[in-house]
């Protein structure tokens, strides 16, 4: 089980006049643990400290969203106050509703500013459980530098981005990089294969693994030919380690400069364009490719919110915390220094935002039809839903079964998880 780590204070800046004495309170955040997420929370929980003379603690969570959702629901079964604010994944409210604080009364009617769906999403039983921190959805990122240097476009299918990516990687290596890869994506066991893998079903057809009135829809022949696709690039155009890749790994691979293409989520092209990047403004950035002549652009829908502990001891400071954090003013420094999508409408058109992300405006309908995990469908069994997804799939890619074989199994042991309802 993954091993607490302990909580890095951040000092309160108490001047006078500001709280003092039993009037301060101390509020604990879980931060993310990729990308810049824990130094743009370091940064801001700052500001916000010094603006009301709380202190501020950060705690730095696993980097895999499932042992993330393990450890907070330890800490929930035993209700420890340890933390107050955490972050909370878009698929995780349904599971975790029980356990989290009505924002409504403090929110103060803000949650009408971001976008509706979002706010849906978080929103059980009447209560706004959550706040939008940012979205996020699947992208292709490609070397611009590498496709012009050898006649190549961006592929509008994977079936092109198989083949242009196997000319890329063959001639790379064969002028002096062995190390060059064709395409690294997020292929280890865990919630991220379930997103890139309902990519692909659905850019084929495929569906998703339930559909939004509850069937298990999974098994079926263009899922099948999905991950058969997916599998074949396994050892060809991807290396046989991305079977263990989360998205840091497939990032770092990318930056080195030893990759042709990358599945990965927004937040990866502040650090691709950051001074100590070997691919900086070498990067493209495109819609994922579709499942054949016949298929569809698909792209998971992803992203973060912040939530307050039930059990926490400063409820009013901790909700107070998690409105500075998912402000319009804080949402567009992160969009820019760190390309995180925002949740406020509004900010899609500032000229400031596009500058530094031109692309949140040319693929913003790709954020705003993102396909979303069969999380409401399933409810509290959402969890087992996708492990036994990843897991399947994760069998097709490593070559253990082929997908006709895994789908079928996969079909039963939901059934099993389903008994008649989720």
């Amino acid at each position: 089980m993954h091993k607490t780590l302990k909580p890095i204070a951040v000092a309160a800046l108490l001047t006078a006049g500001s709280l003092v004495g039993a009037q301060a309170a101390t509020v604990t955040i879980s931060c993310g643990s990729v990308g810049q997420d824990f130094e743009f929370c370091k940064k801001h929980t700052e500001a916000w400290s010094k603006k009301t003379g709380h202190t501020v603690k950060l705690f730095t969570p696993p980097q895999s969203t499932t042992d993330i959702l393990a450890l907070f629901r330890q800490m929930f079964a035993a209700k420890s106050a340890d933390l107050d604010v955490i972050n909370v994944d878009v698929v995780w409210p349904g599971m975790i509703k029980d356990h989290l604080l009505d924002l409504k009364p403090y929110s103060k009617g803000v949650e009408k500013t971001h976008f509706p769906s979002i706010v849906a999403n978080n929103t059980a039983d009447g209560k706004l459980i959550a706040m939008p921190w940012f979205t996020d959805a699947g992208l292709l990122y490609y070397r611009k530098d590498l496709l012009d240097k050898h006649g190549e476009k961006p592929p509008a299918t994977w079936e092109q981005l198989a083949a242009t990516a196997r000319k890329i990687q063959d001639a790379e290596r064969k002028a002096g990089n062995a190390d060059m890869q064709g395409f690294v994506f997020q292929a280890k066991a865990y919630e991220g294969l379930t997103c890139d893998a309902v990519e692909w079903l659905w850019s084929y057809g495929g569906g998703n693994i339930v559909d939004a009135g509850g069937k298990i829809t999974v098994n079926n022949p263009n899922a099948v030919k999905a991950l058969n696709t997916a599998a074949s690039w396994i050892g060809t155009i991807a290396p046989a380690g991305v079977l263990n890749y989360g998205e840091e790994d497939a990032r770092g691979v990318f930056q080195n400069g030893n990759a042709v293409f990358m599945r990965n989520w927004p937040y990866a092209w502040s650090l691709g364009n950051g001074a100590d990047s070997k691919i900086k403004d070498k990067i493209g950035v495109s819609a994922l490719p579709k499942g054949g002549e016949g298929g569809q652009h698909a792209a998971t829908l992803g992203g973060w919110q912040l939530a307050v502990s039930k059990y926490s001891k400063a409820p009013a400071e901790a909700a107070d915390l998690v409105m500075y954090l998912t402000s319009k003013d804080v949402q567009k420094e992160r969009a820019i220094k760190g390309s995180y999508n925002p949740t406020i409408p509004e900010l899609y058109k500032d000229k400031e935002v596009l500058a530094a992300a031109p692309f949140f405006g040319s693929l913003y309908d790709v954020f705003t039809s993102a396909v979303p995990r069969p999380a409401t469908a399933t409810g509290l069994k959402y969890n087992e839903v996708s492990a036994a997804f990843w897991n399947s799939t994760h069998d097709v890619l490593s070559g253990k079964e082929k997908a006709e074989v895994s789908l079928k199994k996969l079909e039963g042991k939901l059934k099993q998880v389903q008994r008649g309802k989720w």
